[in-house]
């Protein structure tokens, strides 16, 4: 996990001296929280015994940090739950996460031509995405060049964005996404393989202000 790329790009919004975009909260004013969060994120402290995959390098370590400590019981929770749990032969579906409100969707699913996805994000929750078989493509948009095209309602968003500006990560199993509010982001993209079937473990964590 590379230090310098997670306070420049990821934990700056894009938005440290290099003016390309704004994908992500923007912490670059707060150098000792990222340097914190770096730290917390690198110690492991918040695995809770799920050691199966780290967080992506586009994940807002600083976001993650912050919200760990403000909404601990369902971040536990949730990382004790997938170090317990056999993600590859539990049942799709949903399912409740014990000792917490969370509720686990499990989705054998297939990845999608971009056209076909839409971009969301949400105000009360964080999407927790894992990829536990196959490869999913991720996009992120940037917020300059992006406009809401329906109402909110609870909780989502769509945009109309330039895919130009957008930028897509794939996912495989040794790597988590985190979207927080500020994460406008679009899931099940078609990559370059030619198996496009995935099953993804999403969960729907509270976003505590």
């Amino acid at each position: 996990m590379a230090a310098g790329a997670h306070t420049c790009c990821h934990n700056s919004a894009q938005k440290c001296g290099c003016k390309r975009g704004y994908y992500t909260q923007y912490y670059g004013d707060k150098l000792e929280l990222i340097k914190e969060a770096i730290a917390w994120t690198e110690s492991g402290i918040w695995r809770n015994g799920f050691d199966k995959a780290k967080p992506h390098s586009s994940v807002n370590l600083a976001d993650f940090y912050l919200q760990y400590q403000k909404n601990p019981q369902q971040w536990q929770a949730l990382f004790d739950y997938l170090a317990k749990t056999d993600l590859l032969s539990i049942p799709k579906g949903k399912h409740k996460i014990p000792g917490s409100d969370l509720v686990v969707s499990v989705e054998d699913s297939k990845n999608e031509p971009l056209e076909k996805r839409r971009s969301e994000s949400h105000n009360k929750h964080i999407d927790f995405q894992y990829v536990v078989k196959g490869t999913e493509r991720f996009g992120v948009i940037d917020h300059y060049s992006s406009t809401p095209n329906c109402k909110y309602r609870p909780d989502v968003i769509h945009y109309d964005y330039d895919r130009r500006k957008a930028r897509f990560f794939d996912s495989t199993p040794g790597e988590f996404f985190i979207f927080f509010p500020r994460d406008w982001h679009i899931a099940k993209v078609a990559n370059d393989t030619s198996d496009q079937a995935i099953r993804v473990i999403v969960v729907k964590v509270d976003y505590v202000e």
